[in-house]
């Protein structure tokens, strides 16, 4: 089977035979072809981690929360609201992500000097050793999981990817 531009397909191309069967536009086909085909990419990658971060004590979650306080540079801390927005998680789901790497050492809250109402999360020690282990293993996953592609398409992918994400990632859904 081929896919639409003539070339190999994959099996997104089958899924949307079948769209196409059922009468779909094709705008709406497009549609659904990049967010399957961006999730699929984003499930392989994350298979690809799970037996390093489940080595290393963490979720995939987990491993977000403390990339975000990693990215910050020293000190490595946050407002809880900041490393919500930052990790794309519900605040519910940092609050929970919070607790277990807290009870797990690797991140500390602190008050605030500055506003009384809120706290920071700090990254500690033994959490940059670990996010620094779960970076490489990052690294690593990625690194097999585009294996194969030429770097000028997974440019060109991320790149047409962002313009994406220019319109819609700034929009709330419920």
């Amino acid at each position: 089977m081929q896919g639409d531009d003539g070339g190999p397909s994959d099996d997104i191309d089958g899924v949307a035979e079948t769209w196409r069967r059922d009468g779909l536009p094709e705008p709406l086909i497009a549609m659904l072809e990049v967010s399957k085909r961006a999730g699929r990419i984003a499930m392989l990658v994350q298979q690809a981690m799970r037996a390093e971060l489940t080595g290393l004590g963490l979720t995939y979650a987990e491993f977000e929360v403390l990339t975000v306080l990693r990215r910050e540079g020293e000190p490595y801390r946050l407002r809880p609201s900041e490393l919500t927005r930052s990790a794309f998680l519900t605040s519910g789901g940092t609050s929970n992500v919070l607790q277990r790497l807290q009870r797990a050492g690797y991140v500390e809250r602190e008050a605030n000097t500055g506003d009384a109402r809120s706290r920071f999360v700090q990254l500690t020690g033994d959490g940059l050793r670990v996010t620094e282990r779960a970076m490489e293993a990052s690294r690593v996953a990625h690194e097999e999981v585009m294996a194969g592609v030429p770097p000028e398409e997974v440019r060109e992918a991320a790149d047409a990817l962002r313009d994406v994400l220019l319109v819609i990632g700034r929009r709330r859904f419920r």
